[in-house]
C-alpha cells in the first residue's frame, strides 16, 4: 500500500519513530502540503493521512487507489465526508490520545491566572531585585479550592478534568442539554442557572452548528461578574469580539486560550490586542506532549492494520 502523510510536520518535531508506520507500507512523510501540491502528491496513494491538509472531492478525484483517509487527529473537518463516501473510501480518525495533555494544560492555564506563575518567572531578572521588600504584590492571585468550575462537554477530557479539579478542591458542575440531573456525581445545571454558578467556565465540547459561538455575547453577559473563561475545545466555541468586548469591561476577568478561530492568528486578531493583559494564549500545544504525539502516531498505525484486516477501527466512514 502507498502511504501519504500531507502534514507529518504537525505532529513530529524529530522525536517520534515512524517505523511502524512504514512496515505497513510504501510511506511518503510530508512536512506540509500546499493545496497545489496535495493533487499531485496523492495520484498513487492508497492511504492519505492528513491532520490539517484538506481532504476536497478533486483530492479524493486525483487518487484513484485511495481506499482510507485516517485522520491524525479526533476532528475529521478537513476531510470531505460526503465525497468519501460517494466513493467508498474509508474514513478513521483517532480517539483519546490526547486526554492527559488536554486537561493538563487546561489546568496550566488556569494555574497561570491564579497564580501568575509564568508572568513572575518572565520579570524575575528586574522586578524582585528592585522590591523594597522580600516579596512583590503586583499582581493579585487566588485560590482555586472553593471555587466552581463548569464543564461545557463532559466527555473523556471534560471527566479528567473534573477530577483534577475536585483534587484542588473545586466544585464542580456540567452544562445540562435538557433537564437538571446528576451524572456520575457530576451536577448538570441548565443553562442559565449554570452560567450564573460558574467561577471558571472550561468549554471540552465539539464544534457544531450549535456550539458555534456558543460563548456569546448573550452568555458571556450572563455570567457570574469576574468569572473566567478557559477554552482548549475549538477556537470558533467563542465569539471572540464579545469575548474581547467583556473582558475589557472587567465583566469577565480572565481568560485561558489554547485555540483561536482562525490559526495562526491574523497579528490584528481581537484576542491578541495588547490591552488584553487578562488574557493567556498558547498556540495550540495542549495535545502536543511528546507522549500524546505517541499515541497518536500508534492510533495511526493501529488503524491502517485494523483497515488492511477488513476490521472497522474508530471509523467515521
Amino acid at each position: 500500500m502507498n502511504i501519504v502523510f500531507l502534514d507529518a510536520s504537525t505532529t513530529d518535531r524529530g522525536d517520534l519513530d515512524w517505523s511502524a508506520l512504514a512496515a505497513e507500507g510504501n510511506l511518503a512523510l510530508h512536512p506540509l502540503s500546499h493545496a497545489e501540491e496535495i493533487l499531485t502528491r496523492v495520484v498513487q496513494a492508497d492511504v492519505v493521512i492528513s491532520n490539517k491538509a484538506p481532504v476536497t472531492p478533486a483530492v479524493i478525484d486525483a487518487a484513484p487507489n485511495l481506499k482510507l483517509v485516517v485522520s491524525a487527529a479526533t476532528g475529521v473537518n478537513q476531510i470531505d465526508l460526503h465525497a468519501c463516501r460517494a466513493r467508498n473510501v474509508a474514513v478513521a480518525n483517532v480517539a483519546g490520545y490526547s486526554t492527559p495533555s488536554v486537561a493538563q494544560h487546561c489546568f496550566a492555564l488556569l494555574l497561570e491566572i491564579a497564580t501568575k506563575v509564568g508572568l513572575h518567572a518572565s520579570r524575575i531578572r528586574t522586578d524582585w531585585p528592585a522590591s523594597p521588600c522580600f516579596t512583590r504584590l503586583d499582581h493579585p492571585l487566588f485560590d482555586l479550592e472553593g471555587k466552581t468550575l463548569g464543564i461545557v462537554g463532559l466527555g473523556a477530557i471534560g471527566r479528567r478534568v473534573a477530577e483534577i479539579a475536585r483534587a484542588m478542591g473545586m466544585e464542580v458542575v456540567a452544562l445540562a442539554r435538557d433537564s437538571r440531573k446528576d451524572d456520575g456525581g457530576i451536577p448538570r445545571l441548565l443553562e442559565d442557572e449554570f452560567l450564573a454558578a460558574c467561577d471558571v467556565i472550561s468549554l471540552h465540547c465539539p464544534l457544531t452548528p450549535e456550539t458555534h459561538h456558543y460563548l456569546n455575547a448573550g452568555r458571556l453577559g450572563r455570567m457570574k461578574s469576574g468569572a473566567i473563561v478557559i477554552n482548549t475545545g475549538r477556537g470558533a466555541l467563542i465569539d471572540e469580539p464579545a469575548l474581547a468586548a467583556a473582558l475589557r469591561s472587567g465583566h469577565i476577568a480572565a481568560a485561558g486560550l489554547d485555540v483561536l478561530s482562525i490559526e495562526p492568528p491574523p497579528a490584528d486578531h481581537p484576542l491578541l490586542a495588547a490591552d488584553l493583559e487578562t488574557v493567556v494564549i498558547t498556540p495550540h500545544t495542549a495535545w502536543t506532549t511528546v507522549e500524546a504525539r505517541r499515541r497518536l502516531l500508534d492510533g495511526i498505525v493501529e488503524n491502517i492494520r485494523a483497515f488492511k484486516a477488513g476490521i472497522a477501527r474508530n471509523r467515521i466512514v
